[in-house]
């Protein structure tokens, strides 16, 4: 899986953040960043969570295959 972002589209809830802080953050405008674009298998379940809920589909991932 590959994360990616349109920072342009982010209106800065911050539910990403306290669902996977491992995967995203913000910067110093609450502007959603990408810590972590490739994340572990592990936290697979928790970032498509992260998606699916993002108030304004900021979100998005990207299949490896």
């Amino acid at each position: 899986m590959r994360v990616t972002v349109d920072r342009d589209t982010c209106c800065g809830s911050g539910l990403c953040v306290a669902a996977v802080p491992q995967v995203f953050g913000h910067d110093d405008e609450t502007v959603v960043v990408v810590n972590e674009p490739r994340p572990p298998a592990a936290l697979a379940d928790l970032v498509r969570e992260a998606a699916r809920r993002c108030p304004t589909g900021t979100i998005r991932l990207l299949d490896d295959e």
